[in-house]
């Protein structure tokens, strides 16, 4: 497998997700990483974006989904996410941390990482 990677750090976005009443009432933080891997050796030597995963379009595109979703698990929503990258956008792997900060009384956050491929989707 390729080690080639695009990494996204610190979406700060917001949604409802949790399984407690009050979390179900209005939109909350999450904070999403991603570390997507494709081969990106022809987009390196083309120099174009058709030949590359298009990193703007797919942070949109999960923006878009985390922010108009209600999940009770952040698991739900790490794979959905992952899904998006895999499925919509073609990388071969994407690794998913999402975490809720604030969910757990003195903890900064509370957080899952889950790591799929193609083969999980299918």
């Amino acid at each position: 497998m390729q080690t080639d990677q695009i990494q996204i750090h610190d979406l700060l976005l917001r949604c409802i997700v949790g399984i407690n009443p009050e979390e179900r009432v209005k939109k909350q933080d999450v904070i999403v990483n991603l570390t997507l891997y494709a081969d990106m050796r022809q987009a390196g030597h083309s120099d174009n974006i058709d030949d590359a995963v298009n990193y703007k379009t797919l942070t949109k595109r999960v923006i878009d989904h985390v922010e108009q979703s209600e999940y009770f698990l952040v698991e739900k929503l790490a794979h959905t996410i992952a899904e998006i990258a895999v499925v919509e956008f073609g990388v071969q792997r994407a690794i998913v941390s999402l975490e809720k900060p604030g969910a757990l009384r003195f903890a900064r956050s509370v957080g899952v990482v889950i790591d799929r491929t193609a083969a999980d989707f299918e």
